[in-house]
Formats: C-alpha cells, structure tokens, sequence
C-alpha cells in the first residue's frame, strides 16, 4: 500500500494535503498527480473536497512535477501564474502556513519554500564499507530543511526542470531546479508539524498530529 493512502487518524494520508489546500479560496486549481498504474487511488474517498486528477507521474518527483506543470494548460493556467508544489507525505500541512509561504513570496521575483534551520548535529560517515563511522563533525550553520509547499512561477519552473533534465539531473526538489539557473530562491519559515512521513515509525507520529487540531 503506497504511503499516502495509508489510513492515518481515520482518513487517508492524502486526505489531509488536499484539505488544507481546499480551504484556502486562493487557489484557481488543486491538480493531484498520480502515477498511470495506480489502482489504489479513489476519488470517493476525497468526497466534498476540490481537485483534478491526472495520471501523468513519472519516473521520478521531477518528471512527476515537469508533467504535472504541463497538465495546468489544461485548466487556464499560463506560464506567469503560480504554482505550489506539494508532497502528499507531508499530512501535517495547514491552511494557516500555506497563506504564510503565498503572503511572503507573492510578490518576490523568483519565489521561494517553506523550510526549518537544522536543530541537530550533522555527521559526515566515513567512506567504504563495514560499520558506519563519523568522519567528522558538518557546521549546521546556515543550513535549512527543505520542506513543501514550493512556489515558483509556472514557466520559469518548468524552464528549469527541462534545462536539468536536459543536462543529465534528476533534482529532488523545485528549489534545485531554480537554483540550477542561477537563482535563489527565498525561505520561509515551515513547521515541525510539516514533516514528511518517511519511516514506519513515522506513522505513529502522524497520528499523534493529525488526532488533534492543529494550535493557532
């Protein structure tokens, strides 16, 4: 069973991304992108909430995101509007941080993510093989964690996967994609609360969260 349709506090892992983006009246279009083969996704368990479907996934999140870009054309959407992407993996997601990320980014040339600074010590592994050992200690100092939602303008972000794709790069955010043709995109602050569900573990933790409304 693919993770984003595992039950987690009574509803579908996915359920919870296309809530929050449902409640936000800002958006022209939710468009989930699901792979060709994908026998497990059921529109009737997303009742009452508004989204497309489009079975044009990739290989890869950056062919899923290039193909998902081109889908828009089918709703209106034009290279100079803005799109969020989002990892359905992220349940913990809510209106109240994507209006944050559109409120500090609308108006910014390149756009930008919502991410969190590096709160734990970094190890780097020495290399080869046998037991893991440190080879030494990473300054956390200036480093983020990327998370998502990710908004960039439709045809500078498909430019920049198509440039990547082009030279031999499968990049596994958006952000890459757009620092790949020189920019730099801008950080907003995320929320521990948006991790991604990655680990079995991980599921409890969700259900910790999602049990409950989220605070503020």
């Amino acid at each position: 069973m693919p993770k984003q349709y595992r039950t987690v506090a009574g509803r579908d892992l996915l359920h919870y991304s296309l809530a929050a983006f449902d409640a936000c009246s800002e958006f022209a279009q939710t468009l989930v992108v699901i792979a060709p083969d994908d026998s497990h996704f059921d529109a009737r368990r997303f009742s009452g909430l508004r989204f497309a479907v489009r079975r044009c996934g990739g290989a890869s999140r950056q062919a899923s995101v290039f193909n998902g870009l081109n889908a828009l054309a089918e709703f209106g959407a034009r290279d100079d509007d803005w799109v969020l992407v989002h990892d359905a993996a992220r349940p913990g997601i809510t209106p109240a941080l994507i209006r944050a990320l559109i409120g500090s980014v609308k108006d910014d040339e390149v756009g930008g993510i919502v991410a969190l600074p590096v709160a734990d010590t970094l190890k780097r592994i020495a290399p080869g093989g046998g037991a893991a050992r440190i080879a030494r200690t990473e300054s956390r100092g200036g480093l983020w964690q990327a998370q998502t939602p990710q908004m960039f303008r439709i045809g500078m972000l498909r430019d920049a996967i198509l440039r990547a794709q082009q030279e031999g790069h499968d990049l596994t955010d958006e952000a890459s994609a757009i620092e790949w043709l020189g920019h730099a995109p801008k950080l907003v602050q995320g929320s521990l609360r948006n991790f991604k569900v990655t680990y079995p573990e991980d599921f409890d933790l969700a259900e910790a969260f999602l049990g409950r409304p989220p605070a503020g």
